[in-house]
């Protein structure tokens, strides 16, 4: 044993310090983002800033040249024209020269103070908005990968402790096989404890397994592919914004100063390299060691377990196969889904870089911009960006204003937005749920294989029996619309009998329906349900019904309790907890209300949320999230005071009994602080808890001694199993059946034997194999009776009681 706690405390370490070292990473991602948004806007102002001084420049330089200009002509005029003389006409043409670049470097200066830094603050606005959306999204994928990380612990822990006790059995069971002190009986007791105990750690082995496969797939999908996406989605527009600013300043430059060509091609060339592909990747590649894929998470196997693949047992193979094609009919919604969301997104991203490209950037037509047209037709990547936008862009006067475009643009900036988290939480969720049903399929396909296609019995086909503690007859206390305390304490159940069945059927048949819970079942059957429990009765023992029904059944019990499972003393207090942001201060203090509870309610509580959050693990399957399952139960479960706004509160209780169902674990008391049924999540259909004298499973029945009377006429002898024997010598079988027209059990007849009063004693040797069976032999023998006997022959009541006096 104390290898086995050294292995898994190796196995905890070594998962809490993985998933600590990708929870710091993700966080380091969020802070890089952060820091390039800081870059961006630092980049976008600076630029801004050098655009305003230099406008102040050109507009002084254009001054001074101006009054260069006015003051040699002043010069000139003053003396007579050296008629024809080139020196003449040289200073003339300088002077014009000097007049026209003096107004060019005007206007230079006008469009760098306005027309250049408009578009600049522009692009910071969308930056900064794109940024914050890019982080939130990036927030929440982080938060659904780390819950994919908590999934796998908890299916780990889950497949530890199933295992462990798996391996304890067994160790008990080749000590009591080589002591062979036991009698046959003990070992096949604990070989049967062995063999469920095994089949429940394959149920968490598979769990831990799949769920192992999702996380590795999460991880790769997120690392490379979504943080790509999200990259893309910060930079959208920054680049093409910076590329039109920086082109239209070079055009003006080109236009005023043919002498800076050879620089302007060097910045032109500079500016043409702008790509955000390229400056994605030097960013990643920059940061390696934050932006890389984590190590993969490694199968690790608890002391020995040789089993490192999904396992498709006779016993669950059935389960496996429907729930592989559950997750086959899922994927394919999901997957279309997907592709018209990916659709969408191309489309409006399209959209978006259309609106970003449609700004007022181009010069007003002049002179200069003939003289300058040579200088664009030789630049083949300006005049091929700026093309078609140039085009739109002076296709006429009957296009929406500037801030009109803007605000149409911001719109489909968060339609943008919203389709990107969209396409990449679908997507993420495709590859999750891929990732397990490729394993199921391979489990199957490999079981299938190895049994040569035999044909395979159905898992599900065992035989549901009456658990200890529950009562034989009825209990005088109301189950629905009755006090849950008084029924507890007059049943002597732990958990309501309708509780624990429903709670049962639905883990073994329902965790992967999808709307469990949401979906309302058929009234008539859930009325039927309900009153076979209020009779006493398990019905979903031994009878397949709706799952939408028997959670109905659940559902109308609490909602149908004469006082709600959360006393309305104390919602005010815990709606009042329920508020608190931090998750450890608010655990402990719904704690300390509900420890204050009676302890069978709490009891009960512990039960139902650790259902309820079992349920919620398999939201990807069965669609209801522990918000939706609090949608469902909040309503049932707690209730406030006939005053209150029962629209105004329901909001609360949701997010109270929301909490509840995530912190289960924290809120309620473990079974070291309050003894009691603790809900296990691999069940199994199971014989071994039967009542006592229902069925003997270690040994013969021993021999009996059936007592017989004699009726009045003394013509026959009745026997209290339901036989009579005629004068004849002729025995007709009576069936004892209950109230229900169901045979009663061979325990039953057995203590009815021996407390009826008799003359005579008639023994009777009954098999092993014949008291297992005796209810489908009851049954059998019903029904070929029914042909040929009269109806009155039949007893179908108990047996029949001594009336008066009788003649001996």
């Amino acid at each position: 044993m104390s290898t086995n706690v050294k292995l898994k405390k190796v196995g905890v370490v070594d998962y809490d310090t993985q998933i600590r070292e990708v929870r710091s990473q993700l966080l380091d991602q969020l802070k890089v983002l952060d820091l390039q948004l800081e870059q961006k806007t630092q980049q976008l102002q600076d630029l801004t800033d050098y655009l305003r001084r230099r406008s102040e420049i050109e507009a002084e330089y254009a001054r001074s040249l101006d009054r260069l200009a006015e003051r040699f002509t002043a010069k000139t005029k003053k003396k007579e024209p050296c008629g024809g003389q080139s020196v003449a006409q040289c200073w003339q043409v300088l002077l014009a020269q000097t007049r026209q670049e003096s107004r060019d470097h005007s206007g230079l200066s006008e469009m760098f103070n306005s027309t250049l830094t408009q578009p600049l603050a522009h692009c910071l606005d969308t930056t900064q908005r794109l940024a914050k959306r890019s982080k939130e999204i990036c927030t929440q994928l982080q938060d659904d990968l780390l819950k994919v990380t908590t999934e796998l612990q908890t299916a780990w822990r889950t497949y530890y402790q199933y295992h462990t006790e798996y391996v304890s059995a067994d160790v008990k069971l080749k000590e009591a096989e080589k002591q062979k002190q036991g009698t046959s009986k003990k070992i096949e007791k604990r070989q049967g404890k062995v063999q469920e105990i095994l089949l429940k750690c394959t149920k968490a082995r598979n769990d831990y397994l799949l769920n192992l496969a999702a996380a590795n797939t999460s991880m790769n999908k997120y690392y490379l592919h979504d943080l790509c996406s999200l990259l893309d989605c910060s930079d959208l527009g920054y680049h093409l914004a910076l590329s039109r600013v920086l082109r239209s300043y070079m055009s003006s430059r080109s236009q005023c100063q043919l002498n800076l060509t050879e620089g302007l091609q060097h910045l032109q060339t500079v500016v043409s390299g702008l790509d955000k592909s390229h400056d994605r990747d030097n960013m990643l590649q920059t940061f390696t060691n934050i932006f890389c894929l984590p190590v993969k998470f490694q199968y690790q196997p608890h002391d020995g377990d040789q089993v490192c693949e999904v396992s498709a047992a006779q016993e669950i193979r059935s389960e496996m196969e429907t729930r592989s094609q559950q997750l086959h009919t899922k994927l394919t919604g999901f997957i279309l889904e997907t592709d018209e969301a990916l659709k969408t997104l191309q489309a409006a991203r399209s959209v978006m870089l259309d609106g970003i490209s449609d700004d007022d950037l181009d010069l007003p037509p002049s002179s200069a911009q003939t003289q300058a047209s040579h200088l664009h037709l030789q630049s083949p990547s300006l005049s091929q960006l700026q093309g078609g936008s140039s085009e739109n862009l002076s296709s006429g006067n009957n296009r929406p204003s500037l801030s009109r475009r803007r605000a149409i643009l911001q719109e489909t900036e968060v339609l943008y937005c919203t389709k990107v988290k969209e396409y990449l939480c679908k997507s993420s969720l495709v590859s999750k749920l891929q990732a397990k049903q490729d394993l199921l399929k391979m489990a199957v396909e490999k079981a299938e294989a190895t049994n040569g296609h035999r044909p395979r019995e159905n898992a599900k086909k065992g035989v549901r029996v009456r658990r200890k503690g529950q009562s034989s007859v009825p209990c005088t206390q109301k189950l629905f619309t009755g006090d849950m305390v008084s029924y507890i304490q007059a049943s002597g159940q732990d958990i309501p009998i309708v509780v624990e069945s429903c709670i049962c059927f639905i883990n073994l048949n329902g965790l992967h329906h999808e709307g469990i819970f949401r979906v309302p079942g058929a009234q008539a059957e859930v009325n039927s349900l309900r009153d076979a429990f209020e009779r006493g009765e398990d019905p979903l023992a031994d009878s397949s019904y709706d799952l939408d029904t028997v959670a109905g059944v659940l559902k109308l019990y609490f909602r149908k309790l004469e006082k709600p499972l959360f006393p309305q003393s104390s919602t005010a207090q815990l709606l009042e907890y329920a508020q608190i942001d931090n998750e450890t201060e608010r655990a402990a203090k719904l704690k300390s209300v509900i420890t204050s509870y009676p302890p069978a309610v709490v009891v009960v509580m512990r039960y139902l949320f650790a259902f309820l959050h079992h349920v919620s693990q398999y939201s990807d399957e069965n669609m209801m999230l522990p918000y939706n399952l609090a949608v469902c139960f909040g309503p049932s479960l707690v209730r406030g005071a006939s005053d209150d706004d029962v629209v105004a509160l329901q909001p609360q209780i949701n997010s109270l009994v929301n909490s509840l169902i995530v912190q289960q674990e924290s809120v309620f008391p473990g079974p070291q602080e309050l003894q009691g049924p603790i809900y296990e999540k691999c069940m199994t259909l199971k014989l071994d808890d039967c009542e006592e004298g229902e069925v003997d499973s270690e040994q013969h029945i021993k021999e009996e001694s059936v007592r017989s009377r004699a009726n009045s006429s003394g013509s026959f002898k009745m026997f209290p199993a339901g036989g009579s024997l005629t004068s004849g010598g002729k025995f007709i079988l009576n069936i004892p059946m209950s109230p229900l027209d169901r045979p009663l059990s061979p325990g039953y007849l057995r203590k009815e034997a021996q407390d009826l009063p008799s003359s005579e004693d008639v023994p009777v040797q009954v098999d092993k194999d014949v008291c297992r069976n005796m209810n489908t032999v009851f049954k059998e023998l019903l029904s070929r009776q029914a042909l040929t006997q009269p109806a009155s022959s039949l007893h179908l009541a108990h047996p029949p009681q001594k009336k008066g006096g009788s003649k001996k």
